[in-house]
């Protein structure tokens, strides 16, 4: 056996720091393990968000709620969700990916479980918004970035891409069930679901997840080992002076990116990129397929189907982001998704034919597409090591998009009995955004990673 077969052999904390940790070359590299755990988790926190549209409806028939009153709770849940993501790339920093993600587990368990004991519409917006929002919040695609920094030193599009998969495969997984059991026994036994799932995954991110490649010592995936400095872990940071700074540098770095054209542009198409699929498709396509006679459970599985194939779109942005301007993909992205939108009004229908299904095939491949891209954007203009934080804030936009949206379709909703007015809005948005991202300057926009 070899020195590095040895080195590998031994558990990961029998590791001093600085003292790396060569993998065999037919091992698994650590970085992909961590990537598994933290998709994992993507996947539930994704579950939750998922249930909003199955459950509008029969929270509305048990409670008496207005839809204005549902799609008020679910816009408080996707701007917290969305305004965490920027605190939580510092939290992440100051304290740990393991600590944060185990901690954001446990609020969406908490506020999903509690869930089955509410009767008021405030409890409704304290566990879907604040509980469930800041926990999600804390595990977004932001999360996916961090990882992605600190594990990886090549493949980074590819994982990105990855990590932008998991919110659909957790809308795969959970949303026909959920509607399922919404239609049948009922929407508590959907929450309960979810709650189960988080807390079962907290075990899995204590075993599998550390902070950095050197508190196991390793290099990132990709790089090159011996020519690398020795490595430490880095320092944590503990107690209220901690978070105090850490949210005192997630607020400097906005300050520091707000004079930038590329910032507003990628927080710009960003909002769009949530008021085009979070608010309105994640949170009404449900009930506007119902209006038009389309049983919920069968609308549900058509966006399950969404999910199944932005898996594929979106792991495919990933691989071309590292190969293809991104903001030439981000141009092509938002105005393909513009044009399917545009159509929505004249193809929902009572039954799935081929119109509506050419639809769902369009608009699945590029649900979150957007990510990769953006993701490497923020690199390229912000640097490797602010990148986080930056789009941590330019997802935040994302979400603060997608509940104006939800507030907004359900407002259009009840003021003239259908989305029409909602579809045509968000297609136009998205035809804007294409336009928008030409803005970026072309000598700095495409850099390989």
């Amino acid at each position: 056996m070899t020195q590095s077969e040895r080195c590998t052999s031994l558990p990961a904390m029998a590791f001093a720091p600085g003292i790396r940790q060569f993998v065999p070359r037919n091992g698994i590299h650590r970085a992909w393990w961590v990537a598994f755990a933290v998709v994992s988790a993507l996947v539930a926190a994704a579950g939750f968000r998922s249930s909003t549209g199955a459950l509008l409806e029969p929270l509305e028939a048990e409670f008496g709620w207005s839809r204005a009153t549902t799609s008020g709770a679910v816009t408080a849940n996707l701007v917290l969700y969305g305004l965490t993501a920027p605190f939580a790339a510092a939290l992440m920093e100051r304290f740990g990916l393991r600590r944060v993600m185990t901690i954001a587990l446990l609020l969406v368990s908490l506020g999903a479980g509690l869930t089955l004991v509410m009767t008021a519409p405030w409890q409704l917006w304290l566990l879907w918004g604040l509980c469930v929002g800041i926990g999600t919040g804390s595990m977004a695609l932001v999360l996916g970035s961090v990882v992605a920094n600190r594990w990886f030193a090549t493949r980074r599009g590819l994982v990105t891409g990855v990590f932008s998969a998991a919110s659909s495969t957790g809308q795969l997984i959970f949303l026909p069930a959920i509607a399922m059991l919404a239609a049948g026994p009922g929407w508590r036994y959907a929450a309960l679901l979810t709650a189960i799932a988080a807390l079962l995954l907290v075990p899995l991110v204590l075993v599998i997840v550390r902070d950095r490649p050197a508190d196991v010592g390793l290099e990132p995936y990709g790089a090159e080992a011996t020519d690398a400095a020795p490595m430490s872990p880095a320092p944590v940071a503990s107690g209220a002076r901690s978070a105090a700074a850490a949210a005192r540098g997630a607020i400097t770095t906005l300050g520091e990116v707000l004079g930038t054209r590329a910032f507003w542009v990628l927080a710009g198409t960003f909002f769009v990129c949530g008021w085009s699929t979070n608010g309105l498709v994640g949170t009404h396509f449900i009930p506007a397929a119902h209006d038009h006679g389309m049983p919920q459970t069968t609308a549900a599985n058509l966006l399950a189907l969404v999910g199944i194939l932005d898996i594929v779109g979106t792991i495919a942005s990933g691989w071309l982001t590292d190969r293809v301007d991104p903001r030439l993909l981000l141009a092509v992205y938002y105005f393909l998704r513009g044009l399917s939108l545009l159509v929505v009004p004249s193809v929902l229908g009572p039954d799935i034919h081929p119109n509506l299904l050419l639809f769902i095939i369009f608009y699945g491949l590029d649900w979150v597409a957007t990510v990769p891209p953006t993701m490497a954007l923020c690199r390229i203009h912000f640097g490797l090591e602010r990148s986080s934080v930056v789009f941590g804030w330019v997802f935040a936009s994302h979400m603060v998009g997608a509940g104006i949206a939800a507030t907004y379709a359900g407002w259009i909703r009840v003021t003239y009995s259908d989305y029409e007015a909602a579809w045509l809005t968000a297609g136009g948005l998205c035809i804007v955004a294409a336009a928008a991202c030409f803005t970026l300057r072309r000598s700095v926009s495409h850099q390989l990673t």
